[in-house]
């Protein structure tokens, strides 16, 4: 049995060595919970993607309130022409052979008058789909800040639970020194010295497992945070034993409404049913007459006349043109009728995406707000549980010095202890993850700035 202690232990300590010597070669980044949400915001996809299209969103916006002014272009261009001319001169036309370079130019300017409010409904489209896009990143930045709070915590929580098994793996070693003391003396068998040292192995194991749960949560934090190869984040503590925020005395229509309120993905489905209703009544303007107004400025010079250029383009040859159109559609292949419809297709479909959107954020703040409840009660108790195991361990602990207590009983209490010490610190950053999970589900959380 000495033999199978001495492998275990060789072994333990070779995996630790691997990872701590893995530890060493890493290169470390001390952050703290707001500059991890920096981080990750800068180097998440879908929030760096939303937040770049919001620049067309913007441009799309300002593009719509411009359409209200008339829109202007000027035209020209420069030919040469060779062969057989025509020229009027003296009430006559005669035929040249020559070439002759003409220069032209114009300006042209439209102004839609009467398009049955489609320019209107377009703006207003337009500017509701700005502000859905604003939503839609609020939301992401959100959920951001939500990711990393999980992992923020959850590498937290590993690095406590070391702490507990190292000390735990120390009172052991000292409760084998001990009852090395004791077997010399003749007080203890050498079976209690035996399974002791087991303990102690089991102990060791149990504390590799921890460092590498570490390692995992920590390399994930990582990756999400996008650092540079090799580069491992030693987060600064958080305190989570803060004060409640109260949720456990609300009922769920009081949090439903709440959520309704405050959640930026269901307010950004709301704005892009009232956008996408706006395109369907702008396309079905198209069915109506349209007025426009317009003014043409044309002019061009000649190398077949005399005159100078500026003589020819400014006082010779323009023309002025201003006038109304009038513009009744009467048969285009169907072409209105299919934008109708895909219009209308898309309206619906943005209704049905709004529905689930509304279901999706009830049972989020239902499932948020069970598992809330489960974490108060659990919390307090594993506050009762390590009291008692500690009062329980104690006792024992001096009934095996007097020799009163066997060896099973001491290390019955010794593991319920630390089960109960690393339950409490479970249940201590589960709880402040769940009132952060309640916040992201009602549509409260704060992003830091």
């Amino acid at each position: 049995m000495k033999r199978l202690f001495m492998y275990k232990k060789y072994i333990t300590l070779l995996v630790v060595a691997i990872i701590g010597g893995g530890a060493q070669a890493q290169d470390t980044l001390k952050i703290n919970f707001r500059q991890a949400v920096d981080l990750a915001l800068a180097a998440n996809v879908d929030y760096q993607t939303q937040s770049n299209n919001m620049e067309v969103l913007k441009l799309q916006k300002q593009s719509s309130l411009l359409s209200h002014l008339p829109n202007a272009n000027i035209s020209s261009s420069f030919s040469q022409q060779s062969g057989q001319q025509f020229q009027q001169i003296e009430g006559e036309i005669v035929v040249t052979n020559v070439k002759n370079e003409v220069v032209n130019a114009g300006l042209n300017m439209n102004m839609p008058i009467f398009n049955s409010g489609r320019r209107i409904l377009d703006t207003q489209s337009s500017k509701l789909a700005y502000e859905a896009g604003e939503k839609g990143l609020d939301r992401a930045s959100q959920q951001v800040m939500f990711d990393v709070a999980r992992m923020y915590l959850q590498v937290l929580l590993d690095e406590e639970l070391i702490a507990i098994s190292k000390e735990n793996l120390e009172n052991q070693k000292e409760t084998l020194r001990q009852i090395d003391g004791f077997v010399d003396a003749g007080l203890r068998t050498l079976s209690d010295k035996y399974n002791q040292q087991s303990e102690v192995a089991r102990l060791e194991s149990v504390l590799v497992d921890a460092e590498l749960q570490y390692q995992n949560d920590v390399w994930d934090l990582s990756e999400y945070l996008q650092l540079e190869p090799g580069v491992v984040p030693v987060l600064e503590s958080v305190n989570p034993r803060t004060e409640g925020l109260g949720y456990e005395g609300m009922d769920m229509q009081e949090l439903y409404d709440i959520a309704r309120a405050n959640r930026a993905d269901g307010a950004q489905q709301e704005l892009l049913v009232m956008s996408f209703k706006k395109d369907m009544q702008a396309v079905k303007a198209m069915y109506y007459p349209r007025i426009g107004a317009f003014y043409n400025y044309n002019t061009f010079f000649t190398s077949l006349d005399e005159r100078n250029l500026r003589d020819q383009l400014l006082k010779v040859y323009p023309q002025n043109t201003l006038g109304l159109s009038l513009n009744i559609p009467i048969f285009n292949n169907f072409q209105n009728r299919l934008d109708v419809s895909r219009s209308r297709v898309a309206y619906k479909n943005q209704i049905l995406q709004k529905e689930s959107i509304d279901r999706k954020i009830y049972q989020d703040v239902k499932l948020a707000y069970l598992n809330y409840l489960a974490a108060v009660k659990k919390e307090g108790n594993t506050g009762v549980q390590v009291l008692a195991a500690v009062e329980a361990q104690n006792a024992i602990s001096e009934r095996f010095r007097l020799g009163i207590s066997n060896f099973v009983d001491l290390a019955t209490a010794n593991q319920q202890l630390v089960s109960a010490q690393a339950d409490q610190a479970q249940a201590i950053y589960t709880l402040f993850f769940q009132e952060v999970l309640m916040q992201h589900a009602l549509g409260t959380l704060e992003v830091l700035e």
